[in-house]
């Protein structure tokens, strides 16, 4: 049995189990923390921007990868 713990919606993948949805709520509480911690030292707009786009590239990608290797596709027998 292949672990499901995304369906896939488009372009983007739901969160259909336990784990996907803590994985979902890990990340997001990542970009959360990355962003105050930048944004506390910004300057500006563009500074804030510039210093959280690695941090969320990086952890969205992961997110990404771990979502479409664990998703429920049309095509799967059931």
């Amino acid at each position: 049995m292949k672990l499901q713990w995304f369906k896939k919606a488009g372009w983007i993948y739901i969160p259909t189990s336990f784990a996907g949805i803590v994985i979902t709520a890990g990340i997001l509480f990542f970009c959360v923390t990355v962003f105050i911690a930048i944004d506390r030292n910004s300057h500006s707009v563009s500074d804030t921007l510039y210093g959280i786009f690695p941090y969320f590239a990086s952890a969205i990608t992961i997110l990404f990868w771990i979502a479409s290797h664990t998703a429920a596709h049309t095509s799967d027998p059931q």
